[in-house]
């Protein structure tokens, strides 16, 4: 049984931003936590201002690949109360998956972020896929909730996740709860993780 391995979260790869800390490039007060695994009512964003949200974010990344000269298709959508940008090419000899490291996207979704919030004046909570990066993540994280129910099966009281994003422990309580298990979230900041328990 291999072991969990520890991962890094946004904060840590776009820790800084022309000099400025992330942290102090979003506002705290009437900011949404990110600590949150869902959007809450009083963060509920409305068709139009997801759709603003989406075209801003696909401006910023679409100049962003001109200047790095990489090709790619911007898609956007919807998906629980987010604005969701995929980035793909219909082209086997595309140079897009120089972007489509789990890293380097959550670096680029901050930044996207921070873009949004720039021009909106509202806390963003979009998500950014390239090359398909978000599936392939989806499909680790199963695999970590797997190996974190063994251990329940094998004796163990509880079984804790390595810390990650308020988007990723959210996809974990989905599939921790479709196995017939319960998880929470724990500790604070960059240490929030998820605990997987029995019923």
């Amino acid at each position: 049984m291999s072991d969990v391995s520890e991962t890094k979260t946004v904060d840590d790869i776009a820790a800084k931003t022309d000099g400025v800390p992330a942290a102090e490039l979003t506002p705290t007060e009437g900011a949404p936590s990110e600590m949150s695994e869902s959007v809450d009512e009083s963060d509920a964003r409305t068709p139009s201002q997801l759709e603003e949200e989406g075209d801003i974010a696909a401006d910023y990344i679409e100049e962003l690949l001109d200047i790095a000269d990489l090709d790619g298709d911007i898609d956007i959508d919807a998906r629980g109360g987010r604005a969701y940008l995929s980035v793909n090419s219909s082209e086997g000899t595309s140079n897009l998956g120089l972007l489509a490291k789990p890293d380097t996207v959550n670096a680029l979704q901050e930044l996207t972020r921070i873009a949004v919030q720039t021009k909106t004046g509202i806390f963003s909570r979009l998500i950014l896929d390239v090359g398909g990066s978000r599936e392939a993540r989806a499909a680790e994280l199963s695999v970590l909730v797997d190996t974190a129910i063994e251990r329940l099966e094998a004796g163990a009281e509880s079984a804790a996740l390595p810390a990650m994003s308020s988007y990723e422990r959210k996809l974990v309580h989905d599939v921790v709860s479709e196995r017939g298990f319960v998880s929470e979230s724990e500790g604070e900041g960059r240490d929030r993780h998820t605990v997987v328990t029995r019923r």
